[in-house]
């Protein structure tokens, strides 16, 4: 049976939902943890250093701050991202003249993967927004940039929308899509590409097992991170520093931090993203495979 474009569209965007889930609820305490160290780099002498001050000036709920957002914000991206990623694989077979159900090569859904990324920061830089300002709240408060916080979702939400009004929401736009249209080419790559070298016999994709999954999701997902995480550090220090009315855009703010901190300022962070990368996206590709697959088993059936 031969789903419809509705049905498919549903059941991508609802498997991503589940695998964004699982990837927030394996990585946010190493993701605090990069806001941290890249936003404030001078306060922190590496990972290590930053769990243990967090731990002591905010309990283990510390390490969990900005789980509401970024949950918002993982299946808001991951929904739209996979979504999208089934349409942009059917743009790129009629691109490069393939039947409709061909399979795509390692490259080519990587280039799909890029497509669907711009799509998916529109939904994501909101939420990734108020994510990245709750986690660096105790920072901005303790370095007297900002006199007072915000410890919910929708206090930072009603800040931004009185500061700046509805377009505020989308403060870092620019540097999101600079991280996610490159980054997500490498990213489907290198899980592609990974999952390409499990294969044996005649055995396809669908039927690798999840320890396969795993370390294919984790390849892709350092494979993203080690590419644009320079990237990621601007946008964050954008999002962050804006709370205290610091507009600068993505060029100024890249040239100050070469200019007065150095360009291996740029890598902080770089630490806990990577040993998070791997469990993380590892949790979501093996819940994005096989709810996918259990969705389309179902309707095959009915």
């Amino acid at each position: 049976m031969v789903l419809n474009s509705a049905i498919q569209a549903a059941i991508d965007l609802t498997a991503g939902a589940a695998g964004g889930t699982a990837c927030v609820l394996v990585g946010q305490p190493f993701d605090t943890a990069k806001v941290k160290m890249q936003t404030f780099p001078n306060l922190y002498r590496g990972l290590t250093d930053c769990a243990v001050k967090t731990y002591k000036q905010m309990g283990f709920r510390g390490f969990y701050k900005g789980t509401g957002p970024a949950l918002l914000a993982n299946i808001a991206e991951n929904s739209v991202l996979f979504m999208s990623y089934g349409f942009c694989q059917k743009v790129v077979r009629k691109i490069v003249g393939l039947e409709k159900n061909a399979t795509l090569s390692d490259l080519q859904n990587a280039a799909a993967g890029s497509f669907a990324a711009g799509f998916a920061s529109l939904a994501l830089c909101p939420t990734e927004l108020v994510k990245c300002r709750l986690q660096a709240m105790h920072e901005m408060q303790m370095s007297g940039q900002i006199t007072e916080g915000h410890k919910t979702v929708w206090s930072v939400v009603k800040s931004i929308l009185r500061t700046d009004g509805p377009m505020g929401l989308y403060q870092g736009l620019s540097s999101t899509l600079l991280r996610e249209v490159p980054g997500y080419f490498f990213f489907f790559g290198g899980y592609e590409l990974a999952r390409s070298f499990f294969l044996s016999g005649e055995k396809s994709k669908d039927e690798l097992g999840v320890l396969p999954l795993i370390v294919s999701g984790g390849v892709g997902g350092m494979s993203l991170w080690l590419i644009v995480f320079p990237v990621d550090c601007v946008k964050s220090r954008i999002q962050v520093m804006s709370m205290s009315g610091k507009q600068t855009g993505f060029m100024k703010t890249f040239a100050s931090i070469v200019r007065n901190e150095g360009v291996f300022a740029l890598y902080s962070g770089l630490k806990p993203t990577m040993i998070r990368a791997f469990p993380a996206n590892g949790a979501l590709f093996v819940a994005y495979e096989y709810s996918r697959k259990m969705m389309m088993k179902q309707f095959d059936s009915d």
